[in-house]
């Protein structure tokens, strides 16, 4: 267990680059006047821009906004999550006071001429922008800016987005995503928000939270909300951001004169002692869609797949006790001749099986996946994996999945030797690198395409050098260890030998046949996942935010305890009928899970999303198939280990000859 020291090490250094942070234990307090341990300066930052209509995120400077001189200078330190995912959070030149309204404070303004060519391209960039309703992402006091909306129902939806504009169809017909209270009705036109309403509230605290040391007006932001607004600033040199001004239309996809027009926002703060500062993201997280339903309905299905697993076990227990009961009873020498059902196979159910070079290769790595998933879960359960400490998740999971490769070697080897095999070296390089190259691979030609788009999605070549060195530098290595020690340590020894020459298996009827039951097997497993599924991929391809956690890792247990039921059941069934090769069946019938989950995956994109683009499609599918093959070595592996141990057990209680 020594990799768990490391991983912690390992974990702990990558955050501290970032100021490692736990939700409710770093709060930053503000100050009218500038003192000790109190900031007046309320610096926004503006995170990369993304839509539901595209999988291409672009950093905020890719679009001809209001830029500081040098975008990068004064950017905080991202987390390797934070990379991985194609955050890029940049200052931006919109400077706030701590209790200090503002009433439209000019940025900058932007001036675009007919015939300039780099012009019309800056232009260009942003209408398309509009029409793919890319998002603002901004941030203050590491809190998103939230744009509150009405939705169907009267209730209240706040995203961590809001829009860069609205689009009006040559059909003039305004796109979806144009929610305001401003009327957009010349057709082909694309209106631009190019003024923002800045709410923060802050709760004063009491003496007793701030000391002795500080004085005058002072607070936490509990509550940052922004209003987009599209205003056509020069129609009214008086009042330049009235809410009656006209709005700002940029027509065509032509650059035709001169097109002129300002950034501009408004602050206004207010005092709020309802709203405490470790409770500020409540109100995000309970509008989020589909959160405050069908939870009855999720809790009744949970519930369904729990009483049919007790079904299940009750069923096997019971089955398995009896034939336990009679196999064991050797009153006369008739009876103790007299082999029946799954017993008459015990002379080869311990046959290694074909190609188990790979299957040992698999589970392992597998078995690397099920406890970074389970750790993972534990932190995030715990509160170090909150929203509000952005990147941390990814993080963590990359990190727990390298330093976990000593297992991985360890369980592959053991495997391996138990199967015969005595091929070492290849054993622990396949374990090593096949899996992980796999998806490496399929992950560097996506980031490829993501170049070419010039995304910020797209891993820096540096960060993909710092994630070969973390595989090559300590993944690998630990999967040599484990190697090691597995192949030192004694071969498994199984409850009965094996014969010599292989038993012919009987014909089968259609429900024990290899592939129906392999279909079969993952039915129950994805049935307890795929509500809360909708929820993940909604997190993912819609960039809601996911906070739960406690839940999902509810739903984990119970995937573990269907999964492995489902196979032993079908594996029983299988030996009752004298077909002992349960090795890879075993694997595959958990591990078919995987396959339900690909096919919900589509019908996720085209029912749920609506994207667009070759582009957009090769990398949904393309990320989707590296989640979706990591699930199908963690279920797999699920399945197998319990099914051997199953196997195991059943053949050591009964009486052999």
């Amino acid at each position: 267990m020594a990799f768990l020291p490391l991983c912690f090490a390992i974990f702990a250094i990558v955050e501290i680059t970032n100021g490692f942070y736990l939700p409710g234990l770093a709060p930053v307090t503000y100050c009218e006047t500038v003192q000790e341990n109190c900031k007046n300066d309320v610096p926004v930052y503006v995170n990369r821009l993304n839509s539901i209509e595209t999988v291409i995120p672009y950093e905020y400077h890719s679009f001809d906004f209001c830029l500081n001189a040098d975008e990068y200078e004064g950017s905080p330190v991202e987390n390797l999550g934070q990379v991985v995912f194609g955050e890029r959070i940049r200052p931006s030149m919109y400077n706030l006071k701590f209790n200090q309204n503002q009433t439209c404070q000019g940025v900058c303004q932007k001036q675009y001429k007919e015939g300039n060519k780099a012009d019309a391209e800056k232009l260009n960039f942003i209408k398309k922008g509009i029409s793919l309703n890319y998002q603002h992402h901004w941030i203050v006091d590491n809190m998103p800016m939230t744009w509150c909306y009405r939705v169907e129902g009267g209730e209240q939806f706040c995203s961590t987005g809001f829009p860069m504009g609205c689009y009006v169809t040559k059909q003039g017909t305004p796109k979806d995503f144009c929610v305001t209270d401003r009327q957009f009705s010349q057709a082909n036109t694309y209106y631009l928000f190019n003024h923002v309403d800045i709410f923060i509230d802050y709760h004063p605290g009491s003496a007793e939270d701030w000391g002795a040391t500080l004085t005058g007006n002072r607070g936490r932001i509990v509550s940052a909300k922004i209003i987009p607004r599209s205003i056509d600033h020069n129609a009214n040199k008086d009042s330049p951001c009235a809410a009656s001004n006209p709005v700002l239309g940029l027509k065509g996809n032509t650059l035709a004169g001169e097109v002129k027009f300002n950034y501009t926002y408004s602050v206004i703060w207010k005092r709020n002692v309802n709203i405490k500062w470790s409770s500020r993201w409540d109100y995000i997280l309970e509008s989020m869609p589909h959160t405050n339903i069908q939870w009855f309905s999720i809790l009744n299905s949970l519930v369904i797949v729990v009483f049919l697993s007790g079904m299940v076990a009750m069923i096997m227990l019971r089955t398995l006790h009896k034939d336990i009961a009679r196999y064991n009873q050797v009153d006369n020498a008739e009876d103790a001749q007299e082999e029946f059902g799954w017993k008459l196979v015990h002379g080869d159910v311990f046959r290694p099986p074909r190609k188990g070079m790979m299957l040992a290769v698999l589970a392992g790595t597998g078995t690397q996946i099920f406890f970074m998933t389970l750790i993972t879960l534990v932190f995030a359960c715990l509160g170090f994996l909150s929203p509000a400490n952005r990147g941390a998740l990814m993080t963590c999971a990359l990190v727990l999945y390298v330093c976990l490769g000593t297992p991985s070697g360890y369980i592959s080897s053991r495997l391996y030797k138990m199967f015969g095999g005595e091929k070492w070296k290849s054993n622990v390089i396949l374990t090593a690198f096949v899996c992980p190259g796999v998806v490496f691979g399929v992950f560097f030609v996506l980031n490829l395409l993501l170049w070419i788009k010039q995304s910020s999605a797209a891993i820096p070549f540096s960060t993909l050098v710092a994630l070969l060195a973390l595989w090559f530098g300590i993944s690998v290595p630990l999967t040599f260890v484990g190697a090691y020690f597995g192949f030192r340590r004694r071969p498994i020894e199984h409850p009965v030998r094996t014969n010599q020459i292989p038993r012919q298996i009987p014909d089968q009827s259609l429900y024990t046949q290899p592939l129906p039951g392999i279909v079969m097997g993952g039915v129950l497993p994805f049935g307890c996942i795929f509500i809360q599924l909708f929820f993940i991929l909604n997190s993912i391809w819609s960039h809601q935010t996911y906070y739960m956690f406690g839940f999902l890792f509810l739903v984990f247990i119970i995937l573990i305890i269907t999964c492995s039921e489902a196979t032993i059941l079908l594996c029983y069934f299988h030996l009752c009928a004298e077909d002992y090769h349960w090795w890879w069946r075993s694997f595959l019938t958990s591990g078919f899970t995987a396959i339900y989950f690909f096919i919900y995956c589509i019908h996720f994109y085209f029912t749920k999303l609506e994207m667009q683009g070759t582009a957009s499609g090769l990398l949904y599918f393309g990320y989707t198939f590296i989640i979706v093959f990591a699930f199908f070595l963690l279920t797999g592996s699920i399945g197998f280990f319990s099914c051997f141990w199953f196997v195991t057990k059943i053949y050591s209680v009964v009486k052999v000859d």
